[in-house]
Parts: C-alpha cells; sequence; structure tokens
C-alpha cells in the first residue's frame, strides 16, 4: 500500500511539473473500509505462544523459576513477559537461525513478540476459555514422558558450603530381568543450580562375571585420586580383576540442555541384567551454604534394536583434535581458537553440542566436502553459558563423505 501511495504521489508532481511549469500544492484523500481488529486475548493469542515456546521450562520441577501455565501465571507477568520476548532474552535460543535450523527452535517472530506486547499494553485480556489449547501435559520428573525404569543415587551427595568446584565419579549399579534395548535416556539434576555439567557411561557386566554390582564406594573425590585409584574404590572391575566394556556418552548433561528422543529406528543402547551408570564425571558448581544432591537417570526402553547405531565425536578438550593455539588466554586479551578432524566413515550428523565455558564468546562449526563445499553446522554469535543446548538437526546432515567436520 506504502509503495503504491508513493509512486501516485511522485506521478502526481511529474504531473504538475509538465503542464503548469510550476511545482504547487495539492491534497489527496484516501477513504478506507475497516473492519475493527479483534483484541487479543490470553486464551486464543497468547496461551498457544506460551504453550509452545515457554511452559516446557517454565512448569513445577522443571529449570525456569516460575511456572507459566495458568492465566494467572501470565498475567501478572505480562510486562516482563513483552520485555523479555521484545529483547530475545526469551525463550533463550542462543544459535543463529539465519544460519541453520533445528528441531524445537525457541525462536519468535516478529508477530508473536507484537501479540504479547499488545496483549500486556491493552489490559491482559482472557478472553474466551473455549478457545484456549489444552495444557500441555508433562510426566513428572521428565520432559520426555514416563520412563520406564527410573535409576537413584543410592546416596544423597552433601555438598559443602566453601565455595570450591567439585568434580566427582559416581556409581549407580541397577540390575533387571532381561536383556533390554534402551531407546533414550535422560538426566534429571537434583540440584540445578549446582550441578553443571555429567557425562555419563554405561557399564554392561557379563552375569557371571560379576556377583556382587553394589559392592565398593558409591562416590569418589576425582581431584584427590588418580582414575585408576577412583575405579578401584568404585569396584568397577569384574571378579576376575578384568574391566567389563564401557560404553560412552550413555547420557550427558548440560546447563538448560534438553533430552532428545530420535525416531523410531535410530541410536539407542542395549542393557545386560546387571549395570551400572558412572558419571565420570558429574561437575558441581561452587556454593556459599551446604547444601545436596539427589539426581537420577530416566531409561525408556524399546522392543527392537537400533537400525541406525549411534556414536559421540568429540573434538578440542579431551576429544579426537587438538585446540590450535593451545587454549590459554593471558588476561586482558581476547583469543580465537581452532579445531578440526577428518571423517574417516561415511556418516550423517544428528545432533551438535557446542560447549564452553564463561569466557566465552562465540562459536562457529561447518563441515567441508571434497570438493570444497560449506555445509553450516551451527554458527552462535554470543555464546550463553546457560544455554548449551544439544541441538538436533530437522533432518539429519549427511556430507557425503565430507573431507573436514
Amino acid at each position: 500500500m506504502f509503495n503504491r501511495v508513493g509512486e501516485m504521489l511522485s506521478h502526481h508532481k511529474i504531473v504538475g511539473n509538465y503542464f503548469y511549469g510550476a511545482l504547487f500544492n495539492f491534497s489527496l484523500i484516501f477513504i478506507f473500509s475497516c473492519q475493527q481488529k479483534a483484541p487479543v486475548t490470553f486464551s486464543e493469542h497468547v496461551a498457544p505462544i506460551i504453550y509452545n515456546n515457554c511452559t516446557t521450562c517454565h512448569r513445577p520441577g522443571a529449570a525456569g523459576p516460575f511456572s507459566l501455565i495458568t492465566y494467572s501465571d501470565v498475567a501478572k507477568r505480562a510486562k516482563m513477559i513483552a520485555k523479555v520476548t521484545a529483547s530475545r532474552l526469551m525463550p533463550p535460543w542462543p544459535a543463529d537461525n539465519s544460519y541453520t535450523h533445528f528441531t524445537g527452535e525457541k525462536v519468535l517472530s516478529e508477530q508473536e513478540i507484537n501479540i504479547i506486547k499488545n496483549w500486556a499494553e491493552t489490559g491482559v485480556a482472557r478472553g474466551d476459555s473455549a478457545l484456549q489449547p489444552p495444557i500441555p501435559a508433562f510426566a513428572k520428573g521428565s520432559a520426555l514422558g514416563k520412563p520406564d525404569l527410573v535409576v537413584k543415587m543410592q546416596e544423597v551427595f552433601k555438598i559443602k558450603g566453601d565455595n570450591k568446584d567439585r568434580f566427582m565419579l559416581m556409581k549407580l549399579p541397577f540390575e533387571i530381568p532381561n536383556d533390554t534395548f534402551v531407546r533414550a535416556v535422560e538426566f534429571i539434576p537434583g540440584n540445578r543450580k549446582l550441578v553443571h555439567h555429567v557425562n555419563g557411561h554405561l557399564i554392561r557386566y557379563e552375569y557371571d562375571k560379576k556377583k556382587n554390582i553394589d559392592e565398593g564406594d558409591k562416590i569418589v573425590d576425582s581431584q584427590l585420586y588418580n582414575i585408576k585409584d577412583c575405579y578401584e574404590k568404585l569396584k568397577l572391575a569384574n571378579d576376575d580383576a578384568t574391566y567389563p566394556v564401557l560404553k560412552f556418552s550413555f547420557v550427558n548433561y548440560l546447563p538448560g540442555v534438553l533430552p532428545v528422543m530420535y525416531p523410531q529406528g535410530i541410536g539407542g543402547y542395549v542393557l545386560s541384567r546387571k549395570n551400572a551408570i558412572l558419571f565420570k564425571d558429574i561437575h558441581y558448581g561452587p556454593s556459599p551454604i551446604d547444601t545436596a544432591d539427589e539426581s537420577y537417570v530416566n531409561i525408556f526402553f524399546d522392543k527392537q534394536a537400533p537400525k541406525r547405531p549411534t556414536l559421540e565425536l568429540q573434538l578440542g578438550t579431551l576429544g579426537v583434535s587438538e585446540i590450535i593455539p593451545p587454549l590459554i588466554i593471558p588476561p586482558n586479551q581476547i583469543k580465537t581458537f581452532y579445531t578440526r578432524t577428518m571423517a574417516k566413515i561415511d556418516m550423517s550428523v544428528l545432533t551438535i553440542n557446542p560447549h564452553m565455558h564463561l569466557i566465552g564468546k562465540s562459536f562457529w562449526a561447518f563441515a567441508i566436502t571434497p570438493t570444497g563445499d560449506t555445509i553450516p553446522l551451527i554458527r552462535i554469535k554470543k555464546w550463553d553459558f546457560r544455554w548449551q543446548y544439544f541441538y538436533t538437526f530437522k533432518k539429519m546432515v549427511n556430507p557425503h563423505c565430507s573431507e573436514h567436520i
């Protein structure tokens, strides 16, 4: 409409100059017939946005500090919600969605942001409750649904209020009636303020090689002992002193992470009758007060073996590639670091998980095919330590035997 008006005005000026040889003033009057807009209401307009983007975290037992479920929950915080959505502070989504897209993106459109702003400024009308979508149903203690098995820490871990970081090894032994396939695994932090990260591995014991999987310590401070002594204190070995196979990356956790349930047939594990989850390690941030943690793991069974297994490829620190230059940052300096590796097998990329600590600034990852084409993977312009998602691609990325990833 505005472009057309602009054309009309320009046309009139040209006509005026051409016929009369001088500029003259004129007026245009436009008469429109407009239908009055319906008011923005919670039930019809705001609730769908909140339920799709906010309630997953803002509910009892989840990461959000308050619930955003009912009309009252949202209405009393309407101005704040309008402010943080307008600035795109919330919902948190650090990945640049102009570079790549992922499943479950929490990125509001300009229209959605304006709906919330309009609603907050015009009296937070509730509207017809019959038009409100159903409140999302969440299983208690899980973001994926009701688990088939819950494996808990056998001892409450007490955290002293001495403002020190702690890196612990923990063993969570468990037995099941029969060997079972696993589709998904979910770590639930008992103390969300202090659990920083978890690297969880799976130990599968052959039934006759380990009589008592409960023997040994359940928690060991990895800063006091070397890894061999930690394993011995945890009694991880078989009865004949050999060690069972350790399945890496059974479950992981980082701040803000949401668990992933892949489509049927992709990923998964096999449990034997005797197992143990090994947190190697679980990192607790510093606390000024005495507190405790009782984290646990949800396991979701599957009826069949996965058709496409998954594996974790870690670049950088403790991974398959070195960081260049060495990861040393002198005071008052900003430095850029690189890492790269060559893919030795044909594979498809499911999920990518950038990880840095508090002084990280930005992150960029891409693949290069043998023909020199670049495949974008992820770009984070402004790193945020609090939100370190496992970003899952909408379609698996197959670089066709890419040269580097």
